[in-house]
């Protein structure tokens, strides 16, 4: 099956501060192609992504994109008008059907509080006329699927009242809804909930839009990208497949480099010999061979990565580590005559005490209550019902998503250096200075010796990381370490933690990291209550997909067998759903049956011999399926209501 080229990048440079970032870098990208930019950290990936997208201009070369082409582009922090809504933020595009569907919204909304005069209904109507034209009924359900499976809600919110990971999820929403059929996607799962960053690998994987994106997220690149760019040392080079191909692919290519620089050491040994006894150099075979044996002792050499390990002795930990008694917080829900103050529980009557080498992940949403209950283990806030045993050994280690640092004007080594001059790794095997350490994790040249001010936030919190893991803690908490962090330097930091003999607690959006590193699970559920999980978050992901869909299909099923009166469900109807929530239940019992039937036809295709069909059929399959699974949902949401 050909595929459209729908951008090609043509020998493109930039300059960084103090070198090139890349220089002449080419290649391209197809429809419904997924594609990965990986390297390391301060290698260009996503000062490459910005060029792209038009943000920044490449310093040569150029960038080409096809007649059909159409961009969506996510950066990595993104950009809003604080005083826009959350409705203006996510419908700011120049889609002519995107304008559409948000004035459809609006006018759903208007006529839902009884605003019902002539004008605005000749408006709806107007606005129906152009839905039907141009079939925008199933785009329409899309974007309502994507706002409701973010779980965004009061469209009428202004931007500067939301959080980090609510203005993320916003600007994720922005730019799934845009009519576009390309996707740059830098860092998309960054301050997202592992829920969440699960539905985004899904919808990209189904979706027919191509994508190109800077992720350090190892599962999702697995499940996503079929192609992958590797961006080293300004130059770019493709690897076809996922990740772990890429890694498989990697790994062959040092073998073959390490046998291959073996045979040419091997060469030259003879041939250094050779030149040394000084041979005339008249004949022309001579002076070819001469020149020959130049190029290859100037080569440029094939250096294998230092293979760089780290521990530190570890402090005794006592018989008494940490215990949790009863524990409570409570948040305040508002103020009013009739709530009186009233609290909602977002930790409730916890209890739990820790024993030596435990490795225990926090799972739950954003807003769920995990720093909430890592800022009560470590003393910075106080429960409001309950008591915190901590044991006279334990010492801390609290990496915190909000880092404060004192001075400033320290050095990016000097700051190192107030931990050691020198770093004894390894339990006293091997012993390595602060700046050759540094460089290890991407503090090269003259950033060691930049004050910690001219740092970016997140240049501050890997140093922040690296610091805290050599003050030695025997209580480990990382709370979102995984942000700041390219795939190679997670590999350093993995490693160190499957040694550490400590206890561990994560809160990590990263799935990969989560199942290395933590062997069971502290759940946070919306009431406030902790339950424990014994297992990878991977298989509680998959268990908590299977539930639901078994919950989903048997409310469907069992509403369907119930009699109907439809004179009595239509008056119900109107006292509890809105105008716009009954037009879209309406719209879900027509649409349910015709998708379902349309998967059983697909279902047929792929049971087939034609190769062509098949696949097309899995294609449309895959899609019918999530949208299904949302539908589902939904109806039973409305259902509820009825």
């Amino acid at each position: 099956m050909l595929f459209m080229n729908l951008l090609s990048v043509k020998e493109i440079s930039k300059i960084g501060r103090e070198t090139p970032l890349f220089e002449n870098v080419t290649f391209g990208l197809q429809e419904n192609q997924k594609a990965a930019l990986i390297g390391r950290n301060g290698s260009g990936k996503s000062t490459l992504l910005n060029t792209i997208a038009g943000v920044l201009s490449p310093d040569s070369g150029e960038i080409v994109f096809n007649r059909e082409a159409k961009i969506a582009f996510l950066p990595q922090e993104p950009v809003y008008n604080p005083e826009d809504t959350i409705a203006r933020h996510i419908f700011h595009s120049t889609s002519e059907n995107l304008k559409i569907i948000e004035r459809y919204e609006e006018l759903c909304e208007k006529m839902s509080q009884n605003n019902l005069s002539e004008a605005l209904k000749r408006e709806y109507e107007k606005i129906l006329t152009q839905m039907d034209s141009k079939a925008l009924w199933n785009y329409e359900s899309q974007v309502k699927s994507v706002l409701q499976t973010l779980k965004i809600n009061d469209m009428n919110r202004k931007m500067s009242s939301l959080s980090g990971g609510m203005i993320k999820k916003v600007a994720l929403a922005q730019v799934l809804v845009d009519d576009t059929n390309i996707l740059l996607l830098d860092e998309p799962t960054n301050h997202l909930d592992i829920q969440t960053i699960s539905y985004l690998q899904d919808y990209l994987t189904k979706t027919r839009r191509s994508v190109l994106m800077v992720t350090h997220d190892r599962y999702f690149l697995d499940s996503v990208c079929s192609t992958i760019y590797e961006l080293d040392k300004g130059k770019i080079k493709l690897y076809e497949g996922n990740y772990s191909s890429y890694l498989e692919k990697k790994e062959t290519e040092r073998e073959i480099l390490i046998n291959t620089e073996r045979r040419i050491e091997s060469v030259l040994r003879f041939e250094r010999e050779w030149l040394l006894r000084g041979p005339c150099a008249r004949g022309t075979k001579i002076k070819a061979r001469i020149q020959r044996d130049e190029q290859l002792i100037n080569r440029e050499k094939f250096h294998e990565d230092s293979g760089f390990t780290f521990e530190v002795k570890g402090r005794r930990l006592g018989g008494k580590i940490l215990e949790l008694h009863k524990i409570s917080k409570f948040f305040q829900k508002g103020y009013s005559a009739q709530s009186q103050g009233s609290e909602n529980p977002v930790i409730k009557n916890f209890s739990y005490t820790f024993s030596k080498g435990q490795r225990i992940g926090l799972y739950g949403e954003n807003g769920s209550g995990k720093t909430t209950l890592l800022n009560i283990i470590t003393g910075k806030l106080e429960p409001d019902e309950g008591y915190v045993v901590t044991g006279e050994n334990t010492h801390f280690g609290y990496y915190t998503q909000n880092l404060q640092i004192k001075d400033s004007s320290l050095t990016v080594l000097e700051y190192i250096k107030e931990t050691a001059e020198r770093m004894t790794l390894n339990e006293g095997k091997k012993e390595v200075s602060a700046s050759r350490f540094l460089e290890e994790f991407g503090f090269t040249g003259k950033i060691q010796h930049s004050p910690l001010s001219c740092l970016s936030g997140g240049e501050r919190k890997r140093l922040y990381l690296v610091r805290l893991l050599l003050e030695n803690p025997n209580f480990l908490i990382l709370d979102e370490p995984t942000n700041d962090f390219d795939i190679f330097t997670m590999n350093l930091i993995e490693q160190f933690l499957l040694n550490y003999e400590g206890c561990l607690l994560i809160v990590s959006h990263d799935r990969y990291f989560m199942d290395k590193i933590a062997d069971s699970l502290f759940i946070l559920e919306s009431d406030g209550s902790i339950s424990g999980f014994v297992g990878k978050c991977s298989e509680y992901i998959e268990l908590q997909k299977e539930e639901k869909k078994d919950t989903s299909v048997q409310n469907v099923q069992k509403k369907s067998q119930e009699p109907q009166n439809p004179v009595q469900e239509q008056t119900v109807q109107k006292k509890k759903l809105s105008y716009k929530e009954q037009r879209e239940f309406e719209e879900l019992d027509k649409e349910i049956p015709v998708l379902e039937a349309e998967a059983k036809q697909l279902e047929e295709k792929m049971s087939g011999s034609n190769f062509e069909e098949i696949n097309k059929a899995q294609i449309r399959y895959k899609e019918i399926s999530s949208l299904l699974e949302t539908k589902y949902a939904r109806w039973e949401e409305l259902a509820s209501l009825l």
